[in-house]
């Protein structure tokens, strides 16, 4: 892909605006120096007013194709935030036509679907980049920084929790049970815990999991665990859920030589959804990503943080404005994409056997020869 001369606006084209596309997408994307939101596409009547109210002036399409099909790009980047089962039809269309892309997550419903993509990105030489903006988080920054700094000693073993009480179902494709839509729990939220389970602690080799319909008329997984052995020797404990009426410790990370535990969600989801931006702080007197001292995690040996043990760790602000600074960058760079379609598909390939794992009761093993 030609790097893309520095002093021009990138113009960006958002494919749905639904939860993804108006909570998290447009308004990034409008924080990011060097992009500006150029087309909204939507179907809707409602979203798109609602697009047309929160950025004026932004062009409104009904079909994805008009953003790359006719005598040039109408747009220089195209961000896929639409239902899950468009991601690969959409995206493959878009880097056929040679429009760099960013797809929200899950990139596919298969490991083998996600890496036919990034052949194809790199066939024509079209960024292709998958936006996992929970690498950004404020608590897994300052967990990647205790683990780099040797603070925990070598990590023996890893929990992660992403867990709410929504005991009554919203609807919508996301708890559809149709295979096409790759909906419930294991593909959305696991997708991020998954993720970062990778990144801290290197490839899976084995898996195991429990999926289950908890809630009544619910038709896919709304409570699901997955247990993963890395290489590396460490054990990731996973754990995504609707129906948690206690909530647990976001992460509790055991060393051998001390362990950190955090409670409570980065701010940055929240702060977007009550309409704040980066840039214009997360409240009248915290700054973007930034929590107050009462929540941050702690780390110690010996004794349960509830009880006064161990030592407050300062949470590094979260950041997700980072992701598609990234992005912008490598466009007009030609530098890597801040999260590759090849990272996306060995996470997909431990959520795909996960759910094998769970319908039939065992574990997987992820390694080539099964050694």
């Amino acid at each position: 892909m030609n790097a893309i001369a520095p002093g021009t606006p990138l113009r960006v084209g958002l494919v749905g605006y639904g939860l993804a596309g108006s909570v998290f997408h447009a308004p990034l994307v409008t924080a990011t120096p060097g992009l500006v939101l150029d087309t909204v596409v939507t179907s809707d009547p409602g979203r798109q007013a609602q697009a047309r109210e929160a950025h004026p002036g932004v062009r409104i399409a009904a079909d994805a194709t008009e953003l790359w099909e006719g005598p040039g790009p109408r747009v220089d980047l195209v961000v896929i935030a639409s239902p899950n089962k468009t991601h690969v039809p959409l995206a493959t269309a878009a880097l056929t036509a040679g429009v760099p892309v960013v797809v929200d997550k899950p990139l596919a419903a298969t490991a083998a679907e996600a890496d036919a993509l990034a052949d194809l990105s790199e066939r024509t030489g079209t960024f292709l980049s998958v936006f996992q903006n929970r690498r950004w988080d404020n608590d897994f920054l300052t967990l990647r920084r205790l683990i780099a700094d040797g603070e925990l000693g070598e990590i023996q073993r890893f929990e992660s929790r992403f867990e709410r009480w929504r005991p009554q179902l919203k609807g919508g494709w996301r708890e559809s049970g149709a295979p096409e839509e790759i909906g419930g729990l294991l593909y959305d939220l696991g997708s991020h815990v998954v993720d970062q389970a990778l990144v801290l602690f290197g490839p899976a080799v084995r898996v195991y999991a429990e999926a289950d319909v908890r809630r009544p008329g619910a038709e896919t997984d709304d409570d699901t665990f997955i247990a993963l052995t890395h290489a590396s020797g460490v054990r990731s404990h996973l754990y995504v859920s609707a129906t948690t009426a206690q909530l647990g410790p976001r992460f509790r990370a055991l060393g051998s030589r001390a362990g950190y535990v955090k409670y409570g969600l980065d701010p940055q989801e929240a702060a977007l959804r009550d309409g704040l931006r980066p840039g214009s702080g997360a409240g009248s007197d915290q700054p973007w990503g930034e929590e107050p001292e009462h929540l941050w995690g702690r780390i110690g040996s010996g004794e349960s943080p509830l009880t006064g043990g161990g030592t407050p760790v300062p949470t590094l602000a979260g950041d997700y404005p980072a992701y598609y600074a990234a992005v912008a960058a490598a466009l007009r760079e030609g530098g890597p994409a801040p999260v590759g379609a090849r990272e996306a598909a060995r996470c997909l390939a431990v959520l795909e056997a996960a759910r094998t794992s769970s319908r039939d009761g065992v574990s997987v093993d992820l390694r080539p020869d099964g050694a």
